[in-house]
């Protein structure tokens, strides 16, 4: 115990997984996000600080009449909107595997619907996930547009 403390060394801490719940591990050095996670969150930042002094330079452009609390205050709202906003987006493109039904983790064995989501074995078919999907109209056109209506062309009559 005294050897540890005079090392520096420190036991190895329980397996947190990360707060963005994309099933990797994190750890308290990274705010308990995966490596990936925290250099998405880092460069959200950077962006989130640019775009913040960009709005407020507008701002203060735009109404120099207008005390420094209300500019400040409209600076960061527009920021804030921006940050949320850019925040779903990463989370939309890193494409977490998991059905959206039951959050399940399906890997590469998910079955993407025609709806536009992923599920997992037991809620693919569109029964199981009250799929908004038309299938009646979708088969309906796929057949006209397979089989179009040919007809010869009318003859003059000598």
């Amino acid at each position: 115990m005294e050897s540890s403390k005079e090392t520096g060394c420190r036991a190895p801490e329980d397996p947190v997984l990360c707060i963005n719940d994309c099933d990797f591990l994190g750890s308290t050095a990274t705010m308990n996000m995966c490596s990936k996670c925290q250099k998405d969150m880092i460069l959200l930042k950077q962006e989130h600080a640019k775009l913040a002094a960009a709005s407020s330079k507008d701002v203060v452009c735009r109404s120099s009449s207008s005390d420094d609390s209300e500019l400040s205050l409209v600076g960061a709202a527009v920021a804030s909107s921006n940050l949320a906003s850019q925040i779903s987006q990463v989370k939309s493109k890193e494409g977490l595997k998991k059905c959206t039904t039951c959050r399940k983790r399906v890997g590469l064995m998910g079955f993407s619907c025609k709806c536009g989501d992923l599920f997992c074995a037991v809620h693919h078919y569109s029964d199981k996930h009250n799929c908004p999907f038309d299938y009646r109209n979708a088969g309906q056109k796929a057949i006209a547009k397979a089989n179009p209506i040919i007809r010869e062309e009318k003859l003059n009559k000598i």
